[in-house]
């Protein structure tokens, strides 16, 4: 459920604001997001579990707008950080130390120690050389490193091959028997202080069998562990669960996805946590975009010909279709009359790349020069992801709140952007 609909004029609004007079007053392309399915969103999957009260650790990478963040922050969500800029910008946000978790693969020293100063809850330890490292850190400080073995239980999912995390060959994670005994050596260092295990199988997962199967043999590892004489506090399943584009059906809901991990944990004293991102935030934000013209190329020599829908936003913006071959329904901010005739179109932006192109004989009311667009469900890795390739002006961001709507990421200028650089001495 989302709060990007038309209203009774036809025209497409966030909560109560016409997205219309955002591309007006902010120029586009432009992300729009809605505070009111940030709140619902939240809401809804921790209400899922009931008295269990899990730590809902936002994973920041889905989207770090501070706005966004101290949104999720303001009713109870931690985070789930992946480098030292996420844990500033969650701190920044107002989001509590002691509600911050840091994964990722390939923590460097400098990330560590600065984890270990600001007091993060958790830091999950993702293979040996780096539990050597914290190790050797948090002895130096004369502290304790609270910590997790992150887990690889050779079971992936996800959306894509790109974005699925849990598999033996993906570079996530220590295997079970290696986190048994990597456990076991943190426990009997005097600068660690292992709480827990976790794992994190993959994004944009529509079935919860693989997740089940993934948190059944997390849940046996604890067992194993706790039968060892080892205590083990806090299980972090991560995060993962998918979200509808409007191509698919719906995936499982957070009540249901709550229901299985209640299943899977029924009689296990342990704290849970998990790392939503996607779920939270995707169907929490739009990209609205205008059309600068309509490209025909009529078929020649028995070949087909094409319709170009070309933009203002690009590839930069919204790099998931070219990455991931990711969908985003595509509506005209005015609604269409009954019995509109459609047209396929191929929506391609102005990027100097074959792959700055959204989507193929996509079938959309017949669209012309100025008409505004919005890419639906795109909350989720897009802001978080754009660039400036071809020099083109970063994508700015807005938040809505009831009738309000604010700026929360400005379009730089083009003096913004040269004066970053500096020209060496010598030129």
């Amino acid at each position: 459920m989302n709060h990007f609909d038309y209203g009774p004029d036809g025209r497409m609004a966030c909560e109560g604001v016409p997205l219309a007079a955002i591309a007006e007053a902010v120029g586009t392309p432009v992300y729009v997001y809605s505070t009111a399915t940030l709140v619902r969103h939240y809401t809804v999957f921790r209400d899922a579990f009931g008295a269990r009260r899990p730590l809902i650790a936002y994973a920041v990478k889905a989207n770090p707008n501070l706005s966004v963040i101290r949104t999720l922050a303001r009713l109870g969500a931690g985070a789930d950080t992946v480098s030292e800029g996420e844990i500033r910008r969650a701190l920044a946000a107002g989001v509590p130390a002691e509600r911050i978790v840091f994964s990722g693969v390939g923590k460097t020293a400098r990330e560590l120690a600065f984890a270990l100063d600001v007091g993060v809850s958790e830091i999950n330890v993702e293979s040996e050389p780096e539990l050597e490292t914290l190790a050797r850190i948090a002895a130096d400080k004369g502290v304790r490193a609270t910590i997790a073995i992150r887990v690889n239980p050779d079971i992936g999912a996800g959306g894509h091959a790109k974005i699925s995390t849990g598999k033996a060959d993906s570079k996530f994670g220590v295997s079970m028997s290696e986190a048994e005994r990597l456990y076991a050596n943190a426990a009997n260092s005097a600068s660690l202080d292992p709480v827990g295990i976790a794992c994190h199988i993959g994004s944009q997962i529509t079935d919860l069998s693989p997740m089940e199967q993934a948190f059944r043999a997390m849940r046996a590892l604890v067992e194993r562990l706790r039968a060892e004489g080892l205590a083990v506090q806090r299980l972090d399943l991560g995060g993962g669960l998918g979200v509808p584009y409007f191509d698919q059906p719906d995936p499982p809901s957070p009540a249901a996805f709550a229901a299985m991990v209640g299943r899977v944990v029924d009689g296990l004293d342990i704290a849970l946590a998990f790392e939503p991102g996607r779920v939270l935030v995707a169907n929490a934000g739009v990209l609205l975009s205008r059309v600068i013209h309509v490209h025909e190329r009529p078929a020649e020599a028995g070949g087909e010909g094409r319709r170009f829908l070309v933009l203002d936003a690009a590839m930069n913006d919204l790099i998931r279709p070219a990455m991931y071959d990711a969908f985003h329904d595509i509506r005209p901010l005015v609604r269409p009359s009954a019995g509109t005739s459609e047209l396929a179109y191929d929506v391609v932006g102005p990027v100097c790349e074959t792959g700055d192109t959204f989507t193929r004989n996509r079938r959309l009311p017949e669209l012309g020069s100025g008409d505004l667009v919005a890419f639906m469900s795109a909350g989720a890795y897009g802001s978080a992801m754009a660039s400036e390739y071809n020099s083109r002006l970063l994508v700015p961001e807005v938040l809505v709140d009831g009738a309000d709507f604010a700026v929360v990421r400005p379009r730089p200028t083009y003096e913004d952007m040269l004066a970053r650089e500096r020209l060496a001495a010598w030129l």
